[in-house]
């Protein structure tokens, strides 16, 4: 009876985890007005059955918000705290699966309202987390104001790949997008790295004016 518990257990997370996947595979496809009728022909169930797991179609965005962002943390807290150059490259290559997860994210900024703004700051306050991790490894530099330069970097970041999918549209067509995500990544690759390894000015004058006109400078370390 046990075992059977067991294995009953086993395949209501089996389920739940195929129907989280495939909303956020069509959530990105098609957007948050994608039915449940859709989502659950794609997973193999009912719409029943989605609301058994999840509740309602809102629990379910929850569960895919969630999930999306768990991902996204653990690869980019490896990122920063490996900082090889094999383990760069290794990313790079498998870039494209990736790709449901970048379009999920996209289409949650593209929505905007309260869902995307509590999306964007689940992923600064994650990504300040994983930039200490990789400052305390030794691969990142500390900051003066590391919650600023983080929301920066988010901002950054978010903001290049809105622009970059909008002028390279997929039309809904899975491929197409996965080849529009590596043909991203190997555009600012080269620029990204040198930046983040070079920096961009050949001293720190303008760092050093700024402090002094500012009222209220971060403090920090004169050699950061």
């Amino acid at each position: 009876m046990a075992a059977e518990t067991e294995l009953a257990s086993q395949d209501e997370g089996g389920t739940r985890s195929r129907i989280r996947d495939a909303a956020v595979r069509r959530f990105g496809r098609d957007g948050f007005g994608a039915g449940l009728r859709a989502i659950g022909a794609d997973a193999g169930v009912t719409a029943g059955l989605i609301i058994h797991h999840f509740g309602s179609k809102d629990g379910l965005r929850r569960a895919c918000d969630e999930h999306v962002l768990e991902l996204l943390r653990s690869a980019k807290e490896e990122a920063v705290t490996d900082g090889s150059t094999a383990s760069m490259m290794a990313r790079m290559a498998e870039v494209e699966e990736f790709a449901p997860i970048v379009r999920y994210l996209l289409r949650s900024f593209q929505g905007g309202g309260e869902l995307a703004a509590a999306m964007a700051e689940h992923m600064i306050a994650d990504a300040e987390t994983y930039l200490a991790v990789g400052e305390a490894a030794g691969v990142i530099r500390p900051s003066r104001a590391p919650s600023a330069r983080t929301r920066y970097l988010a901002y950054q970041n978010i903001g290049s790949m809105l622009v970059w999918f909008t002028l390279h549209p997929d039309d809904g067509d899975d491929a197409r997008f996965a080849a529009s995500l590596r043909a991203y990544v190997e555009t600012i690759a080269f620029p990204a790295v040198e930046l983040f390894t070079q920096g961009l000015f050949s001293d720190r004058s303008m760092l050093d004016d700024y402090l002094m006109y500012v009222p209220d400078p971060p403090s920090g370390d004169d050699s950061v």
